[in-house]
């Protein structure tokens, strides 16, 4: 039973959970910044997405942080029961981690994220603002994190199609991909990019300008 070993877990356990929901805080900043980054604040597209992944961010630190806030009594309940006390902890488990877990950070949490790489790589393979490879890699990864879907899915949908290691692949491919980008923008210029409207210099006017003269004229 999850609370049990939970439970023995003790106070470095909570604050294990604190700390990696926390340091998973810290991708909403590359997030929110990348369309500055990329000089592309003003791209409709990139803008949809970066409100997506920085409200994936949001929902996943919900998740982790549940074992935090939500988890520990509810193993100290279950620890110290009886079998009707632990028979009501067991529900309250189960619901908790439907909807903290599998709900919020894990389906919306995922489907989020993915739509932010989903359209980050379209627009590099359109605008080859960063190489082509990164965009079909992200496309790749973004394809296989999908998967793990199915599992999740399958907590409330008895019978629906599963692969195992598509959790697994899915998220470890996205994280190196995630690596990656940081990587490129850290080490290379941006080939290619679009400046912003506000950092467009002035058009230049094609009014004829005649000289004044000063002084009596002859």
């Amino acid at each position: 039973m999850v609370l049990s070993a939970f439970a023995a877990g003790g106070t470095s356990l909570v604050w294990t959970w604190f700390a990696t929901a926390w340091t998973y805080a810290i991708l909403a900043v590359p997030i929110l910044l990348l369309p500055a980054v990329l000089r592309r604040r003003n791209d409709p597209a990139l803008r949809a997405a970066t409100y997506l992944g920085a409200t994936s961010v949001v929902l996943s630190r919900i998740g982790f942080l549940r074992w935090v806030f939500v988890v520990p009594p509810l193993a100290h309940a279950y620890a110290t029961g009886d079998a009707t006390t632990r028979a009501a902890v067991d529900a309250a488990w189960t619901a908790q981690h439907q909807f903290g877990g599998a709900l919020l950070g894990e389906h919306l949490g995922q489907l989020l994220i993915i739509g932010w790489s989903v359209t980050l790589s379209v627009i590099i393979l359109r605008s080859r603002v960063l190489p082509r490879w990164l965009g079909i890699a992200g496309l790749t990864v973004s394809t296989i994190y999908l998967l793990n879907q199915g599992d999740i899915l399958a907590t409330a949908v008895p019978g629906f199609p599963v692969w195992d290691l598509a959790g697994l692949l899915g998220s470890t491919s996205w994280g190196l991909w995630i690596a990656a980008l940081g990587v490129i923008l850290l080490r290379r210029p941006i080939a290619h990019s679009i400046p912003d409207a506000t950092d467009a210099p002035l058009a230049r006017t094609s009014t004829r300008r005649w000289p004044i003269t000063v002084g009596p004229r002859s």
